[in-house]
């Protein structure tokens, strides 16, 4: 990284600085403390951080949007779009010929290969083919709520309905048996919560969360799975999404068993991971907002605003990593050809300049600008089925929910990266 960077009065406090990599923070909520710190002290710094190349730091509503929108100056694909270690680095790199990616998935890609790959599976996740899903998605949608009614009045949400139901559902569109499920959920919390003591697979709580190193069999056992998913709907396509994908080519050419087995990966996790802390962000802040319960109780159509305030709310992934691709200036820094520049996304969806009282849920808040599904040509592809699948839910259970509370102590999973709520217990009534 460029000199420019230890330049003193662009340089993060150092107590800062470690909140932003500290997974615990984003448990604990502190980090949110650090992000109001950096909107109205130090909006675009650098964060040099031991053990880690030195970054830039976007913490604004209107920076992020920015560098999201040059898709071909900030890019994904030159080094690793998720924050890591430079010994995590030098694994990666050595085991992939080089390449800092362990995948290649749509979030490693930049153009024009990014486009190519996308539009295999976009029509998918297009509104009017989501509309033919509804049905079939409102009667997963009404299982859950039958089993969380059968509970007795307590329940922890996050286990019982919000994992389970956007698991089903992105499952059940990719064709990969409902037996099977269990796994994938295990593997996706180990994937998103290496860092986390409960979620991770190597739980070694003695080592402080920043040293925790990923695991890499998690991705093995992922590759194991679907290299026979992959095998089976190649032999027997059907009329699923596995089967496009495992059949599918990019000029010409089948994809490699590393493009395929990524593509399966990230479907897989963030079809249903960030839709289920999303769901279960928006039951917790209901249950301590009776007053956002009951105005949604009188008034079912803000069901759809009380889905984007969720998402709003809870910013599942919490932050990405660009590149930059030249020199350039921006937010009046002398930005370097490969700087390294995280974006905060969970900061720009508390943005006191663009969202009132952004520290308040609000079931009605409208506008609701969020950045939850980013911005640009890495746009969210699965977007318009996570809204549809939070909106049908809400419409099955508020009608049915006369009231809710905590009923214990929520957690969240300790990530910088991709994070939600792991515990949820609450005490409710239902018709």
């Amino acid at each position: 990284m460029s000199e420019v960077l230890s330049a003193q009065d662009h340089r993060i406090p150092g107590d800062v600085t470690y909140t932003l990599v500290n997974p615990r923070a984003f448990a604990d909520g502190s980090i949110h403390e650090a992000y109001k710190w950096l909107r109205g002290n130090e909006p675009f710094g650098v964060a040099e951080v031991e053990g880690v190349d030195p970054f830039w730091v976007t913490t604004r509503h209107a920076d992020i949007l920015e560098i999201s929108r040059q898709n071909d100056l900030f890019l994904s694909g030159v080094r690793n779009p998720v924050i890591t270690t430079q010994a995590a680095d030098r694994k990666v790199r050595e085991m992939m010929g080089g390449s800092p990616h362990l995948l290649r998935t749509l979030i490693h890609m930049d153009a024009p290969e990014h486009m190519k790959y996308r539009v295999l599976t976009q029509a998918w996740f297009l509104p009017q083919n989501l509309r033919a899903m509804e049905d079939r998605i409102r009667v997963i949608a009404r299982a859950a709520v039958e089993r969380m009614a059968a509970n007795g009045g307590r329940c922890d949400f996050v286990r019982d309905v919000a994992l389970h139901y956007p698991l089903h559902v992105i499952m059940s569109i990719m064709g990969v048996p409902e037996k099977d499920e269990p796994r994938m959920l295990k593997l996706t919390q180990e994937i998103f919560g290496a860092a986390d003591p409960e979620l991770s697979r190597n739980n070694d709580a003695a080592k402080p969360p920043e040293e925790r190193e990923f695991d890499f069999s998690v991705i093995t056992d992922f590759f194991a799975y679907y290299r026979n998913f992959s095998e089976t709907k190649r032999a027997n396509p059907s009329d699923d999404l596995g089967s496009l994908i495992a059949n599918s080519q990019i000029d010409g050419q089948p994809l490699s068993d590393l493009e395929a087995m990524s593509y399966y990966i990230i479907v897989a996790t963030a079809g249903h991971d960030t839709t289920s802390s999303s769901t279960a962000g928006a039951m917790w802040a209901l249950a301590e907002n009776p007053g956002e319960f009951r105005k949604l109780k009188s008034d079912l159509s803000l069901i759809p605003r009380l889905v984007d305030e969720s998402i709003r709310w809870t910013t599942p992934v919490k932050t990405f990593m660009r590149t930059a691709a030249r020199d350039t200036e921006f937010a009046g820094r002398d930005v370097k050809k490969d700087d390294w520049i995280m974006l905060c996304y969970a900061s720009g969806n508390r943005d006191e300049a663009v969202f009132e009282d952004p520290f308040q849920f609000r079931v009605d808040r409208k506008p609701n600008r969020h950045l939850a599904f980013g911005y640009g040509a890495h746009l969210c592809l699965g977007q318009h089925l996570a809204k549809m699948e939070m909106r049908i839910l809400w419409e099955e259970l508020i009608p049915r929910l006369e009231s809710v509370e905590l009923d214990g102590e929520p957690a969240q999973s300790e990530a910088v990266f991709v994070s939600g709520l792991k515990r949820l217990p609450i005490r409710f009534k239902m018709s």
